[in-house]
């Protein structure tokens, strides 16, 4: 990894970010893979995979709600922060930055509402 690069360094098995941790910014992958994963009822499950010019983190800068997974690195990867302040900067300077994240963000929404109607049938084929 070049040392002159801007981001922040993890060794594989680094946890980035930690689910209830409170957080107010986002995080752009720049170079590796990182896992997000979430625990629920004793059971950690895989939210997905990221790599490089993914983000995560994200909801931290619209709410002020904890962290919703835990993030660490699968690889050594470097990892951007964008705190509120720069992310509005930036899409300032580039408005279609704005409109990158909003189609990133409904995806996963859309993702996650096929996971949930998929679950849902499941539940239902069992009665």
């Amino acid at each position: 990894m070049d040392k002159g690069a801007l981001g922040k360094e993890y060794e594989a098995g680094t946890v980035i970010v930690r689910q209830g941790e409170t957080g107010d910014c986002m995080f752009v992958v720049q170079e590796g893979q990182v896992a997000a994963t979430i625990e629920q009822d004793g059971q950690e499950s895989m939210l997905g995979l990221l790599g490089p010019g993914d983000f995560f983190g994200e909801m931290c800068v619209f709410e002020k709600q904890p962290r919703g997974a835990t993030v660490r690195a699968l690889t050594n990867a470097r990892v951007l922060t964008v705190d509120k302040k720069g992310l509005l900067r930036q899409i300032t300077v580039d408005p279609t930055l704005a409109f990158n994240l909003l189609e990133k963000m409904s995806a996963r929404i859309r993702t996650l509402n096929s996971q949930v109607a998929w679950m849902d049938g499941e539940q239902n084929l069992r009665k």
